[in-house]
């Protein structure tokens, strides 16, 4: 049962976060300063690897234990440079809500990091 709630919640942070990073990277000017292009590329990415992430968690049942954990690293380490990215406060003047993209990118990772204790 914990591992089926684990991988749903896992699922749905990594939905989330995809959303956040999708609104954020549309908020980016693509031509602006080489700091704001990098966070643009950063929240694309990370809003890649979380919908795959999120894919592979609630429809592909048949990804094996190994194949899981690959995934859920690469989502959690994407999350967090991604949350570093947004949350770095010496990187002022950050984008509107990147405080709330970066929460959200923190989140997958904590759900992620949850999940595979499961698969132990």
């Amino acid at each position: 049962m914990r591992f089926l709630e684990d991988r749903f919640a896992c699922a749905e942070a990594s939905a989330d976060c995809a959303r956040a990073c999708v609104l954020r990277a549309s908020a980016l000017d693509p031509e602006g300063t080489e700091r704001l292009r990098l966070l643009r590329r950063k929240a694309i990415l990370c809003a890649e690897v979380c919908d795959a992430t999120c894919r592979v968690l609630a429809e592909d049942t048949r990804v094996d234990e190994a194949g899981l954990r690959v995934q859920l690293e690469w989502c959690r380490t994407v999350c967090l440079e991604t949350a570093h990215a947004f949350g770095d406060q010496r990187n002022r003047p950050l984008p509107p809500q990147a405080g709330e993209t970066a929460e959200a990118c923190r989140a997958c990772a904590r759900a992620c990091t949850d999940f595979m204790a499961t698969l132990r």
